[in-house]
């Protein structure tokens, strides 16, 4: 597999909105067992996939395996890529269960919001966020936040995901994921008008 990419090239990545995205032919090639169609896949992902197992693990050799992890999911269960769905769609929810169930082993990681107390009514996170800092910082602030938030908000705004593609990611209803995008927004926002 292609070496998992330094920080520059992660946050390269991170502000880059051009996506690239696999080809129907790209899963054909995949689903016959060819070696360099994984290669070029791998190629094709690794940058948002890398980005996104370091926001929910914070940690970059969990992050390596859990890249790794999906990549020997995609090889094993490719045959069940519905080619009806997104690929980018059926491969994250493939990273969020992999990284789900390494962060519910986890002693100590939150994926609830049960700690986090926030007002009911707060301005425009969105505009407040975006407006305010830099990607740094940002990526700062984010690592703090239980692990269900850190990811919608990687899904939404680094991956440029919609709501219901996150939902179908995270297997959760599309008014959770609302919700998580929402609160999430507003802890960021708390987090950087500290």
């Amino acid at each position: 597999l292609p070496r998992i990419p330094n920080a520059v090239m992660i946050y390269q990545a991170a502000i880059d909105e051009n996506f690239p995205v696999a080809e129907p032919t790209q899963v054909a090639r995949l689903r016959s067992g060819d070696p360099a169609a994984l290669a070029e896949a791998v190629g094709l992902y690794q940058h948002r996939l890398y980005r996104y197992f370091l926001r929910l693990v914070r940690d970059r050799a969990t992050a390596d395996d859990l890249f790794q992890q999906t990549w020997l999911h995609v090889v094993r269960q490719i045959h069940r890529y519905d080619a009806a769905r997104s690929f980018d769609t059926w491969l994250f929810a493939i990273a969020h269960n992999a990284a789900m169930d390494l962060l519910r082993r986890r002693p100590g990681e939150s994926l609830e919001d049960h700690e986090f107390s926030l007002p009911e009514h707060a301005p425009d996170a969105l505009s407040t966020v975006l407006a305010g800092e830099r990607a740094a910082i940002l990526a700062a602030a984010l690592t703090e936040l239980p692990a269900l938030y850190r990811e919608a908000l990687t899904l939404r705004f680094e991956e440029g995901m919609k709501l219901e593609e996150i939902a179908e990611v995270t297997h959760a209803p599309l008014s959770t994921v609302k919700s998580r995008v929402r609160r999430g927004l507003e802890a960021m926002k708390q987090k950087l008008c500290k």
